[in-house]
């Protein structure tokens, strides 16, 4: 069995390609200090090799279990060589991965494909209650559209806001990046003052120097913070004054929905925001390809995630 972690893709399947590398790497991040039962935390469980499964000393339910149990991949009748793979490619894949590429690339269904990838992307979650800014930070507000053409909306320069739908394929999502540090999103079921203000002082600590366009749904927000506007009809770069970060970020985001994903439903929007963020916050060193794959790994434990969930349709199944 061969001990060493992979760096590379190349690696990472000739590697994980043992079924035994792949148990050894999950109980080395699961459970560092041995294994544990995960129903009566009882340590030192009888193991099987020829199974590769652990089995409780203690007398109760569920005794025998393996290192997929309580993980994204319970459940799954697909080997951990072909889950290992599959995190690894959309982890580290800039523009995303498709679920065709991947039923090409590991031998699954498209449709497997398509649900492996979703519980991969609730892995990539990483919600947090901490308040960005404070302490002199800068932080930018932004908003923008997903879906629809962009043929029709239309620029009211006078009342500075966007006019037209672009039909009801569209969904808002509001973006929050801190000057150096990480971006956030949300989806929003509009833009309207309520909405987005309540998004900023949930995500936004008070007094911090925060930066948006001159939409008027920001308007009022100079009462806690130092609220500076950029005027897109004027200029776009106003000294420290802009929202070019955000405009990265959707740049990056639409690229890899538009070019990968091509379409995607607003039911399953906030799965995609989760992943590009992700990327978005880990793309810098020391952050590699190991060190994603690594991160993404140490977050599926508790995030099991059912296809009549993920659907909303009882009773379908997925192999």
């Amino acid at each position: 069995m061969d001990s060493k972690e992979p760096k590379t893709l190349q690696e990472a399947i000739i590697h994980f390609s043992n079924p035994d590398n792949c148990v050894s790497y999950m109980v080395a991040h699961r459970w560092p200090k041995g294994v544990v039962c995960p129903v009566c935390g009882r340590t030192e469980p009888t193991y099987s090799a020829k199974h590769r499964r652990w089995q409780c000393k203690s007398d109760h339910d569920k005794r025998q279990f393996t290192a997929k149990v309580g993980t994204i991949f319970e459940d799954s009748p697909l080997g951990l060589d072909k889950w290992l793979c599959a995190v690894w490619l959309i982890t580290n894949a800039k523009n995303g991965v498709s679920s065709y590429e991947i039923h090409r690339s590991i031998g699954v269904t498209q449709k497997t494909a398509w649900f492996m990838l979703h519980r991969i992307r609730k892995a990539m979650s990483k919600g947090s209650l901490m308040k960005m800014g404070g302490g002199g930070s800068e932080v930018e507000a932004d908003e923008t559209f997903i879906g629809g053409k962009a043929r029709n909306m239309h620029i009211d320069v006078k009342e500075r806001r966007i006019t037209g739908t672009g039909g009801k394929d569209k969904t808002a999502v509001m973006g929050i990046l801190e000057r150096g540090g990480e971006v956030r999103t949300i989806v929003v079921p509009s833009r309207r003052r309520a909405v987005l203000q309540e998004q900023v002082k949930n995500h936004v600590a008070a007094g911090t120097a925060l930066y948006t366009d001159a939409l008027l749904s920001y308007d009022g927000l100079a009462n806690e913070y130092a609220h500076k506007v950029i005027d897109h009809a004027e200029k776009y770069v106003d000294g420290r004054v802009h929202t070019n970060g955000l405009e990265n970020f959707w740049s990056l985001l639409k690229r890899g929905i538009n070019g990968t994903y091509v379409s995607v439903e607003a039911f399953h929007l906030f799965r995609y925001l989760d992943e590009q963020v992700f990327r978005y916050n880990n793309r810098k060193a020391p952050m590699d390809d190991k060190a994603r794959f690594d991160s993404v790994m140490s977050n599926v434990l508790g995030k099991r995630l059912t296809y009549s969930e993920l659907t909303g349709k009882e009773g379908q199944t997925c192999f």
